[in-house]
């Protein structure tokens, strides 16, 4: 018997390593109103509650909320086009989740960022393997509010009990606890073990291959 029936995961810094494109396309959209450009680790530090706090978070000193929002716009049109130039899956993570399929252990993705890309992106890089992928809209809080997860749950008709949340992030964590699951936090994206400890983390895991003997399909 699995420990879990299904396994819920983040995307950004989890499953997909997104952060280049995300850097180009802030970027892009701040060096379009003559805004200073972000390094790859500021943006690193940005990333985790939504593409709206990430520009946020870009702009400099004492912009406008007007100034933010067009500078988002600029970012969400030009991430659409340029989402896959650099991003693709971590090593170890096809071969995880093909093993989640045959275990019969369905697997869903929840994600901050805006539900078209988080859609797109799945379904360009996970294709069959992802049979549920919720982002932000208008209808679902952001992480660490529990909706996105417990709407991926009740898609797949798993209690909150008997799954896991899979995420690099603090706000992962608290979605988790937010959503009653148990979780597991990833050290190999946008966050540290060190960070990830010191925010409440409870499991650590360092390789897909950890978290495969984790999930109990290891071997």
């Amino acid at each position: 018997m699995y420990p879990y029936d299904a396994a819920v995961f983040d995307l950004d810094g989890t499953l997909l390593n997104t952060l280049d494109d995300l850097a180009d396309s802030t970027n892009y959209a701040l060096s379009c109103y003559g805004y200073p450009r972000r390094t790859l680790e500021e943006v690193r530090r940005f990333v985790g509650n939504g593409v709206a706090k990430l520009i946020a978070r870009a702009m400099p000193d004492g912009a406008t909320e007007e100034e933010t929002a067009r500078c988002l716009a600029v970012f969400r049109a030009h991430y659409l086009t340029n989402m896959r130039n650099k991003t693709g899956p971590y090593p170890g993570i096809l071969s995880l989740l093909d093993r989640l399929n045959e275990a019969g252990i369905p697997v869903a993705v929840v994600s901050n960022k805006f539900d078209d890309a988080v859609k797109s992106l799945c379904h360009h890089y996970f294709g069959d393997r992802v049979p549920v992928a919720i982002g932000e809209s208008a209808t679902v809080r952001k992480k660490p509010a529990p909706d996105s997860a417990l709407a991926a749950l009740d898609a797949l008709h798993i209690p909150a009990d008997r799954a896991v949340y899979i995420g690099d992030s603090d706000v992962d964590i608290q979605t988790a606890k937010a959503a009653g699951m148990d979780c597991i936090s990833v050290t190999w994206g946008f966050r540290d073990a060190d960070f990830l400890l010191a925010n409440g983390a409870q499991r650590l895991v360092d390789t897909p291959e950890d978290l495969a003997k984790a999930l109990g399909i290891s071997g």
